[in-house]
């Protein structure tokens, strides 16, 4: 079992949501984050004053997945989530030691 998180542009979160639903991943966990990589921040022009921004605003998926699901996720959010651009975002994959469902005490594959 891999715990996949990958940080997003904002913009397209809902068109790598229904990529992995179409893959066939039933849930995430979708979070509103900020940071920063190379692109280190952007200058915006606010009522005429110049200012920096340090963090720029992604958004973090966090996907539970059985290991053989992995590389495919991996595909379709790089393929999908894809600009061209500095700051489209990057992919970790961690492993998953156990998952426990709260509500019927299910275990790991069974309680993805």
């Amino acid at each position: 079992m891999k715990m996949i998180s990958a940080i997003i542009k904002p913009f397209k979160l809902d068109d790598v949501r229904e990529a992995l639903s179409d893959l066939g991943i039933e849930g995430m966990t979708v979070v509103d984050v900020k940071g920063f990589g190379r692109q280190r921040g952007h200058t915006e022009l606010y009522r005429g004053a110049e200012y920096q921004v340090d963090f720029i605003p992604k958004i973090k998926l966090e996907i539970a997945t059985r290991s053989e699901n992995v590389e495919r996720v991996i595909e379709v959010i790089t393929s999908v989530a894809s600009t061209g651009k500095i700051g489209d975002g990057k992919i970790f994959v961690y492993d998953l030691e156990q998952i426990v469902r709260i509500r019927t005490g299910e275990l790991d594959d069974e309680a993805i």
